[in-house]
């Protein structure tokens, strides 16, 4: 677990406020709550921790983009004549307070969540944390540049079309776009209400990570929420296969963005990916249907009262268009654009079979703010260009920084199938060098393995292939014989010795989902079978054992100290 222990969870919320007074940046902001105010809730994680509540971020101070609820504070969506006082939070913040972390304000966003660039706003263009002559992308653009320039922890973000990715492009954090319905969006304004998704954008991987770790979770209020499968993946393989799209499909990336794009590829080879060039061709058609096709129904039926109604309103006249335009779309045309979605899907579910993740741009270039208003909508357009499909077809994505060329900021996502979270969280921070963090359930079963199985061993993939995770290493009690069984491969037998005789034999733990489990069982041969033991840190699993009649007909191996021992030759 992760530990904030620099300061107090006061000392942390007046650092930021002071951060956020010195740091000249009014256009981040829609709403900072007084400091009174927030420093009565440091101190109240402050009394519980001294109650010895376990609070995994406390002495953190966080964002909230100002299209999701939190108690007691105006929810403008960008719009002050929207303006609502919502008496409840949303799930996703509350989940974030009760853990420990305290609310600093309210973030300005492209109105509505309509828009990829932060300069769709009455509240100003929200410049890049680094490169305040380009945008800091949209819509959740206030979130992005607050973490970029360090003034909070973290900030939560929304993102139907790139809005929770595109800002971390731009601000050289970390966004991570969940598998819709993990995050409850109740006491989120939607957008595209079948397509919306809470994000969180942090500075570190694993940061991001906990905070999204914490937010997961069935909401029986929300119609939209979803559960883990039981067959979710929990982990990465050591060597993931990984798509990136072949060079024709590049030719939209800026010059710069083309080079720093084949670098990271580079890189990510270096780290171990295998990389294959792949033909999404049928996904970034999908992707023009969430503005161009009548999927943009959605947003009318979100906001468009609203804008049809309030003539007078401070309204982004792009936002203002879409929306009056997205009334437009006739029934049958949102059908037929449907059906086009579900062949898109079952292209991406036949590209993933045979693929770990994608990797691809974020963006395509880091736009200089004055170019974003001369040309509103086509800039805005190409900048989704590889995030618009993801919620379309119900992918996960991590985005995360990457090394771009003077002048501006450049960022790669990875995108997994739905309930994929953990895949692309993982891979992603293999991409970016760092630690990973656990989104996925930590539920499932626990699993103990001392031979053929074990990391490098010939049986390996068969846990990577039903994505088990690698808890740590472990040791049996010192009552247990492992024998050298007939078999091929070569595999040991695990059994209790007689009488109390025996030795304590190392072996790796992994957490797998229960219907991993059960197809591992499934498929075991004979003499092994499963059994429940008690390790030696007293951790209960599943274990390996073997056939009574196996064992005795196995040789005595147990003097070697572990298989490994074994397989070199050297007794213990």
């Amino acid at each position: 677990m992760m530990t904030f222990d620099v300061c107090t969870p006061t000392e942390r919320a007046r650092a930021a406020l002071a951060r956020i007074a010195e740091c000249g940046r009014p256009e981040v902001w829609i709403h900072v709550r007084p400091e009174s105010d927030v420093l009565a809730d440091a101190a109240a994680v402050e009394r519980r921790l001294v109650a010895g509540e376990a609070l995994p971020l406390a002495g953190t101070v966080f964002a909230v983009k100002d299209n999701i609820d939190v108690a007691g504070l105006p929810t403008t969506a960008g719009c002050p004549e929207f303006a609502y006082v919502p008496q409840v939070s949303s799930p996703a913040v509350d989940r974030l307070v009760d853990a420990g972390a305290v609310v600093v304000g309210k973030t300005n966003l492209d109105q509505f969540a309509t828009g990829l660039v932060g300069t769709r706003s009455p509240y100003g263009a929200v410049r890049a944390a680094h490169h305040p002559d380009r945008v800091s992308g949209g819509s959740s653009s206030g979130s992005g540049a607050a973490v970029g320039l360090g003034l909070v922890d973290f900030a939560l973000g929304t993102d139907t079309a790139g809005s929770g990715r595109v800002p971390a492009a731009f601000n050289g954090v970390v966004g991570i776009k969940p598998t819709l319905g993990l995050v409850p969006t109740r006491g989120a304004v939607p957008a595209c209400a079948d397509f919306d998704c809470i994000t969180v954008l942090a500075p570190t991987v694993d940061l991001a990570g906990l905070a999204m770790s914490i937010m997961i979770g069935p909401d029986a209020v929300d119609p939209r929420s979803r559960v883990w499968p039981s067959d979710v993946v929990l982990a990465a393989p050591q060597r993931p296969r990984v798509g990136v799209p072949i060079e024709a499909q590049l030719a939209v990336l800026s010059d710069s963005y083309r080079r720093s794009f084949a670098a990271t590829v580079a890189r990510a080879e270096e780290a171990g990916l295998d990389i294959v060039r792949v033909d999404i061709a049928p996904l970034l058609d999908a992707a023009r249907l969430l503005y161009d096709g009548a999927l943009v129904a959605e947003r009318f039926a979100a906001v468009g009262d609203f804008v049809t109604s309030n003539p007078d309103a401070s309204l982004d006249p792009t936002v203002a268009a879409i929306v009056r335009r997205s009334a437009e779309p006739a029934a049958h045309e949102f059908v037929r654009d449907a059906g086009t979605l579900v062949a898109a899907e079952h292209y991406a579910a036949g590209l993933f079979a045979d693929l770990d993740a994608l990797l691809l741009p974020t963006t395509t270039e880091h736009p200089l703010i004055d170019d974003v208003l001369a040309d509103p909508v086509e800039i805005n357009r190409r900048l989704g260009t590889f995030t618009n499909f993801c919620n379309l077809l119900d992918l996960a994505s991590v985005a995360v920084p990457m090394a771009g060329e003077p002048g501006e900021s450049f960022g790669v996502m990875t995108v997994t199938p739905a309930f994929g979270d953990q895949v692309a969280l993982d891979i992603a921070a293999r991409v970016v060098g760092s630690g990973t963090a656990v989104v996925a359930p930590e539920s499932g079963v626990l699993l103990a393995v001392f031979g053929a199985h074990l990391r490098g061993q010939p049986l390996h993939h068969q846990l990577e292939a039903l994505g088990a995770r690698f808890e740590r290493d472990v040791a049996t009690t010192d009552d247990h014989l492992m024998v050298r069984l007939d078999s091929e491969p070569p595999k040991p037998g695990l059994v209790r010795a007689p009488g109390g005789a025996g030795r304590s034999l190392p072996g790796e733990l992994y957490r797998l989902s229960s219907a991993g489990l059960g197809s591992f069982l499934a498929a075991l041969p004979e003499p092994m079978a499963l059994t429940a033991m008690t390790l030696a840190d007293d951790t209960r699993a599943v274990g390996f054992t073997c056939t009574p009649a196996a064992a005795a007909a196995g040789v005595d191996i147990t003097e070697f100290g572990g298989w490994r021992a074994f397989i070199a030759g050297v007794p213990a």
